[in-house]
């Protein structure tokens, strides 16, 4: 029976990537995939449902069989398994709880290609993931409501949705980062709703009759927003401002609430259920340049945003290319790695093999280098233009040109630091942020002591993306553990000879000092290599006396590992050339991009070098 349908699934395989004709047996070409939604109560799950329904129906060789949860983990693991042993192709999953979810997905990995919606899981054992980037959201309400306080600051009521879940420390992290920077605000008191309307009015009338003065409510959905805003209403409670999140279109939405008053804003928070069907069919057609991690773009909704149509723009028509190559521009940052090498190679590589016309520009670690060469894309009406920013900041102006223009940007590799995200379609690469994480959770559980820890970090180009945030994960993780201290923290500028160089010097300030040096993080695997000389240089054993661990996973840094120099490299994969030829060949084709696309990427501890490094192409 199993082998039945893995032959009936790999024709359809077939007939989806060709014409797209039924056969005249209905069940000779059929995929089925397998929808495990966490619960059907919350209205945005069931336009998730809704939507993953819609999209489905385009695809005439597509059947989904869907599984509600009802907020059971338990539930849901019989669910899966049972999808599972059904002989499904590929499974879409919205987990209730990440752990307790997490074996039964990776079972369901090893198997066959599966879609997480919305929530992830421990790990990486999935395919990919798509949702929204529940952390900026958070963001993003904070930002809203601290220019709506201004000045005067006020008080705020915080709702939450399920204790523990994702979304809710995400969305929560977010939020308060965004106004811990603002005085006069005060988050005056926390109320869980478990993302229900009902619990909320309960728990906000319960609320109120104990506390009395609050500005603003922010309910982390628009179902508890209005939940508190009927309580409000029942109490005769006015002069209060209340902001939600998910802004679905339907006729009960929070679109529709903004329209009538009730919500002075929501933000969108898409399902991301027609994005799951559209990707699963990609997946399904082993279609190159997938990501790991999609997230999808949000929006703030106000009755000024709405009256200015900035909320739901028009669907975008295919690109008219009159049966021409399609023309892209690429604006690189330089030579500086052996990463940026492997990073040109595969953008080149995947261009010639994508018949994409690639019209390449080596900016030399000059940011006014990579502003020119957009402008002369610009001029030359390129069809996508796409970089990957020297720095942060200073792209405005270029950006701007370009959206006049009507050509697209996407940014590669880094981001830019400009709040309008409407300059550039999309962004994709690594998760800077985490892999400072991963160097520093690595580096906790490796050396697991409680003694003080002194620390070098070699950071990377002062303003890049990579350097900042990779700074910002690893003393992220740090900050949990009082005893590792980073005692210098120098830029190297991503370069081997200036790591060397930099290292040099910081080894003869310390022996000055009389201070020592038992860690080294470096923001790149090339400026590890460098310092490593240098200390050899000056009698220390590198990967013995102070432990290396470093960012990037280039051949040379297995080396180090194998001679024992170097103890691990967090992996920041340079391929992402076919992932850019795919993105192109998508928006041109009239596809809505993402606004962020996370690359798969491994931590490597010394131990496996050996057994890894046949395998890297960089």
């Amino acid at each position: 029976m199993r082998m039945h349908r893995l032959a009936a699934a790999a024709l359809a395989v077939l007939a989806l990537a060709g014409c797209g004709r039924r056969s005249a047996d209905p069940k000779a070409y059929e995929v089925v995939i397998g929808v495990s939604q966490a619960n059907l109560t919350e209205p945005w799950r069931i336009t998730m449902n809704e939507e993953i329904r819609t999209e489905a129906a385009g695809y005439p060789d597509l059947r989904v069989v869907f599984a509600d949860a009802a907020d059971s983990a338990e539930r849901q693991i019989r669910d899966v398994q049972k999808l599972l042993d059904s002989g499904i192709d590929l499974l879409i999953v919205s987990p209730v709880d990440a752990a307790a979810l997490t074996p039964v997905i990776d079972e369901a990995y090893a198997r066959i290609p599966v879609v997480l919606l919305d929530r992830s899981v421990e790990g990486y054992g999935y395919t990919l993931y798509i949702g929204p980037d529940n952390r900026i959201v958070g963001k993003q309400a904070g930002q809203y409501i601290a220019g709506l306080l201004g000045e005067r600051g006020g008080k705020v009521l915080e709702i939450r949705g399920r204790s523990g879940s994702p979304p809710v420390i995400d969305r929560e992290r977010g939020f308060r980062e965004a106004i811990s920077h603002v005085p006069g605000i005060t988050i005056v008191d926390t109320i869980t709703a478990d993302w229900l309307r009902d619990k909320a009015e309960d728990e906000v009338t319960a609320w109120f009759r104990s506390h009395q003065d609050v500005d603003v409510i922010f309910a982390q959905n628009d179902a508890m927003a209005y939940g508190a805003y009927r309580a409000a209403q029942k109490l005769g409670r006015t002069g209060i401002v209340f902001v939600g999140v998910d802004g679905l279109p339907d006729p009960r939405g929070g679109i529709e609430m903004v329209k009538r008053g009730i919500l002075s804003a929501t933000f969108t928070c898409p399902t991301g259920g027609r994005e799951a069907v559209i990707y699963a069919m990609d997946i399904l057609r082993r279609e190159e340049g997938i990501p790991k991690k999609m997230f999808l773009r949000t929006s703030l909704v106000t009755n000024e945003t709405l009256a200015a149509g900035e909320v739901a723009p028009a669907p975008r028509e295919p690109a008219d290319a009159s049966g021409r190559r399609i023309v892209l521009g690429f604006a690189q940052v330089g030579k500086e790695s052996e990463w940026r090498l492997a990073n040109t190679e595969s953008i080149k590589t995947a261009a010639r093999e994508a018949g994409i016309e690639l019209v390449f520009v080596d900016g030399e670690q000059r940011q006014e280098n990579q502003i020119r060469a957009i402008r002369e894309f610009i001029a030359r009406k390129v069809d996508v233009i796409a970089f990957s920013p020297n720095v942060e900041s200073g792209w405005r102006p270029v950006l701007l040109e370009a959206k006049a223009a009507g050509i697209p940007v996407i940014l590669t590799d880094r981001a830019v630091d400009e709040k309008d995200e409407t300059l550039w379609v999309t962004l994709m690469g690594s998760d800077f942020v985490e892999e400072g994480r991963r160097a520093a959770r690595w580096l906790v559980e490796h050396l697991d002591t409680t003694d003080p820890v002194n620390i070098v970090e070699l950071q990377g180009t002062i303003g890049s993306a990579p350097a900042i945030d990779r700074k910002i994960g690893f003393e992220e993780v740090l900050g949990e553990h009082p005893n590792y201290r980073i005692i210098r923290s120098v830029s190297g500028d991503f370069f081997r000879s200036i790591g060397e160089a930099v290292m040099r010097e910081i080894l003869v300030d310390l022996r000055a000092s009389g201070e020592r040096m038992d860690v080294l993080f470096a923001h790149n695997d090339d400026m590890a290599i460098g310092a490593i000389a240098a200390m050899e240089e000056m009698g220390i054993a590198p990967g013995r006396d102070v432990v290396i661990v470093s960012v990037d996973a280039i051949r040379d840094a297995f080396k180090a590992m194998i001679d024992g120099k170097l103890n691990c490299t967090v992996e920041c994969s340079p391929l992402l050339g076919k992932q850019l030829m795919k993105a192109v060949k998508d928006y041109m084709a009239g596809k809505d991009l993402p606004i962020r696309m996370v690359t798969a990427e491994e931590v490597f501890p010394a131990e496996v070098a050996r057994k890894v490094l046949p395998t890297r192409k960089y």
